[in-house]
């Protein structure tokens, strides 16, 4: 560990009012009034949108006085395309503020809208993308206001001050990123998440998993973070598998919804390779990006073991494993993995090795990189990947 003060030099941010509990969707209404919405934009994905959950958000805003339209046009992988047709359906609806409605997608998408809709005209999208001060580019008064509910547990974008929105154009994933994008408020309801299928809730519980770990991992001095991190990855150890067999569980969606937020809280300490190379295996490959972390995390546990001996002594201790360490965080994850149906390798994911050049260097110039216990290069990062598509652990 580094002595030099430099070391300490970061500035940390802690997110959104947060309204926990089974049967909060209720309060949604007045979640949206007390940030003086009138008329809300709700953003979410097409399967969602057809569901009776959003089709009673609806009816409860319209009973409340509020007038509420809904913008479904939102990929898997959310598009530049998808922002603006949203952006073009806040304004032509003349909204005020935006909810957030759904996974990983729907959020990102949602709070992209809120962002850029009522930005400067000619403001570009990739122009704020998370690189140096560009955010500095938009106003931040202008930003809408948002309201965000998680349908899934595992991306935590709900307390995030990014959206990851794939530019189509380029086959690449930008970070959007403002610190005013983040959501005001929060609603984490435990029910919205029943109805997920058990590879859902598998393939983004280890998504809120692999945010913590990273978050863990990093070098970054960050002990709020560090803290939230751990406990997140407690309760995914207790509960990850009781919310995958059996849906029903409002203790454990409850607290996987929690562990998602705290994932996403804790990931402003960095990122890492698990990161660094799913976003670019997203961009080129559409795969889920839960199951892309899921996949790669062994592999670059194994890869960074020089640089986090410590940190895995203490996280092993946290966890009860017998022999605290890199292997037996790694076994424990294997083995968390397998009960969990995720496949062991990305060529299980129909993803081969043609691109791996392509994949490495994609990999060093991902924003997440820079946090990476160790400085992976270009072909170093090529290793991990071919090691993750053959198995090679």
């Amino acid at each position: 560990m580094s002595h030099d003060m430099n070391h300490y030099t970061m500035g940390w941010n802690y997110p959104s009012n947060i309204l926990t509990g089974a049967g909060r969707i209720r309060d949604l209404p007045d979640a949206c009034k007390a940030l003086g919405m009138g008329a809300p934009l709700l953003v979410t994905d097409p399967g969602l949108a057809a569901l009776p959950m959003v089709q009673d958000c609806v009816q409860a805003c319209r009973d409340a006085g509020l007038r509420i339209a809904v913008f479904s046009q939102v990929k898997g992988n959310p598009t530049g395309r998808n922002v603006l047709d949203g952006m073009a359906a806040f304004r032509s609806g003349s909204h005020d503020g935006v909810i957030a409605f759904g996974g990983g997608s729907g959020l990102d998408a949602a709070k992209a809208v809120a962002l850029m809709a009522n930005q400067r005209e000619g403001l570009s999208l990739w122009s704020l993308e998370d690189i140096g001060d560009n955010w500095k580019n938009a106003d931040a008064q202008a930003i809408a206001p948002v309201v965000a509910v998680p349908t899934t547990a595992g991306t935590g974008s709900e307390v995030g001050r990014a959206s990851v929105i794939t530019d189509e154009a380029e086959h690449v994933k930008r970070i959007i990123f403002h610190p005013g994008m983040v959501p005001a408020t929060v609603i984490l309801d435990p029910e919205l998440t029943v109805g997920l299928p058990p590879k859902v809730t598998a393939a983004t519980g280890m998504d809120a998993l692999s945010h913590c770990m990273e978050a863990w991992c990093s070098p970054l001095y960050h002990p709020m973070a560090e803290g939230i991190a751990v406990e997140g990855m407690r309760r995914i150890d207790l509960y990850l598998l009781r919310a995958y067999s059996d849906g029903s569980d409002l203790e454990a969606r409850m607290n996987m919804l929690v562990a998602s937020s705290m994932g996403a809280t804790a990931f402003q300490r960095g990122l890492g390779a698990m990161h660094a190379l799913a976003h670019p295996l997203g961009a080129l490959y559409d795969a889920h990006h839960g199951t892309l972390n899921a996949v790669l995390m062994p592999y670059v546990l194994r890869a960074n073991e020089r640089a986090i001996g410590e940190p895995m002594v203490r996280l092993g201790r946290y966890l009860n494993l017998e022999q605290p360490g890199t292997a037996a965080v790694i076994d424990w994850v294997l083995g968390l993995r397998e009960r969990l149906g995720i496949p062991h390798t990305l060529a299980e994911l129909g993803i081969d090795t043609r691109q791996a050049d392509k994949v490495g260097r994609m990999a060093v110039a991902d924003p997440s990189s820079g946090s990476n216990p160790v400085a992976f290069d270009a072909d170093e990062y090529r290793g991990i990947f071919v090691a993750a598509v053959e198995g090679r652990l």
